[in-house]
């Protein structure tokens, strides 16, 4: 009696864990979106229910102890290159959404999994992943003016004299003590610190980002609840979404989804010995079903695609093997949904250090590849830098594809050029050709 007992503790604290190590999102991807003229109590009640929902559906249908979220790159993706980068207006933006799911469904459902998987080179797949990684990097030092735009050389570094900057600073440095030294919770922890520090900033110095936060703290903060926000539940466009020129948009967002969950499902595997007899990833089949389920979902809610999240090995390091784990973290995410007008007073350079680290924690597997074989590597190094230098992760993924089938095809390496990568160029050239 005292084992399964033992066991049910041992699984509820996993699933706290793993709520700890991924409750940013609560705050960043609001944070994100916002930027691309989403309301942002409407994407944190997004936020929210979809991490609920498909946290729960992970741990009951797919019995994984893996927490699904919005994902972090995909978001940056969704503000800073769809919408701000392409000017697609959000509501079509999240249509473009709803249908990448409904494609990665269809992935799931037809078993092409296998097909798409083969197509994409191992050392693409790393860079991809390291490069969303600086993506996110970057998009973290541009909202704390830490870089900023220079005539002179394109991109600089603010002086360090500005409280502003020497706020991001402090908080960049002590949540990478927190999370270095292990505490739980260490990135939200770090937030909510930083966000006091922040607070004389912004009463006492003048720049716009403190200013701001200094009007919500000071002039419209209105409590600390409020009901949730569904202005934005159906209000994605089906129809504009599905032009011609939006396809790029779709593609991405579901192989950019399907690399990362693939990714994740291996990781987290490989960390708590998930694996089934062939060595793959526990329920594999159903965990991406999964997340096809919570891209989709996504749209309709009103927030960017979601996947499964690495930092669920939070968890299974504490001992969570079951699908309870996931059940538990997702229902940690419920009281969120009240608290909105507390949440939302949370300046740019409180959530800006945890968008700096989640792109360190982002480029592991940049060791994995291979840099002394230079026709996997150059293709691999022009889709890391590409994704950060270009502001997309569209072109980093298109230029990685394209100059790795050219690179092959010229030293004669045709053996490594599946029929499948193939048709995925062919996507990429249209791409490129309309325009994005």
């Amino acid at each position: 009696m005292t084992t399964p007992t033992r066991n049910y503790r041992t699984e509820i604290l996993a699933g706290v864990s793993t709520f700890l190590a991924t409750m940013y999102i609560i705050v960043v991807n609001p944070a994100i979106l916002s930027q691309a003229g989403l309301p942002f109590s409407g994407v944190l009640t997004a936020t929210v229910l979809l991490s609920f929902f498909c946290s729960l559906m992970m741990g009951l249908y797919a019995r994984n102890p893996i927490v699904v979220a919005p994902g972090m790159g995909m978001n940056a993706f969704f503000t800073f290159t769809a919408v701000k980068g392409m000017g697609i207006r959000p509501e079509v933006a999240l249509g473009a959404v709803f249908w990448a799911g409904v494609l990665f469904l269809l992935m799931s459902v037809l078993n092409l999994r296998s097909a798409i998987v083969r197509a994409i080179p191992q050392p693409l797949r790393y860079a991809v992943s390291a490069g969303i990684g600086l993506f996110i990097t970057l998009i973290g030092f541009e909202n704390a003016k830490f870089i900023i735009a220079n005539p002179a050389t394109l991109v600089g570094i603010a002086h360090l004299n500005d409280p502003i900057v020497l706020t991001f600073v402090f908080g960049l440095l002590l949540t990478s003590v927190l999370v270095i030294r292990d505490v739980p919770g260490a990135i939200i922890i770090g937030i909510v610190l930083t966000t006091l520090a922040a607070w004389p900033v912004g009463r006492w110095w003048g720049d716009a980002s403190a200013i701001n936060f200094g009007q919500k703290t000071l002039v419209n903060f209105q409590g600390i609840s409020a009901a949730p926000d569904f202005s934005l539940l159906g209000k994605l466009d089906l129809v504009s979404s599905l032009s011609w020129s939006l396809w790029p948009v779709i593609f991405a967002f579901a192989f950019t989804d399907l690399f990362d969950s693939l990714s994740t499902f291996v990781g987290v595997a490989e960390a708590g010995a998930l694996q089934d007899e062939q060595g793959n990833p526990r329920n594999l089949n159903r965990s991406l079903l999964t997340d096809a389920v919570a891209t989709t979902l996504a749209g309709i809610l009103g927030t960017s695609p979601g996947t499964a999240y690495i930092e669920s090995a939070v968890g299974i390091a504490q001992g969570g093997r079951t699908g309870l784990t996931a059940i538990v973290a997702g229902c940690c995410f419920l009281p969120f949904l009240f608290l909105s007008p507390l949440l939302s007073i949370i300046p740019a350079i409180a959530t800006a250090p945890a968008l700096v680290l989640v792109g360190a924690f982002m480029m592991k597997p940049v060791t994995r590849i291979n840099w002394g074989q230079l026709d996997d590597a150059l293709p691999a190094f022009l889709a890391l830098v590409l994704i950060p230098f270009s502001y997309s992760i569209t072109q980093g993924l298109i230029w990685g594809f394209l100059s790795w089938t050219v690179i092959k095809l010229a030293i004669g390496k045709t053996a490594e050029l599946p029929l499948s990568l193939l048709i995925v160029d062919v996507f990429c050239v249209l791409a490129l050709t309309s325009g994005h």
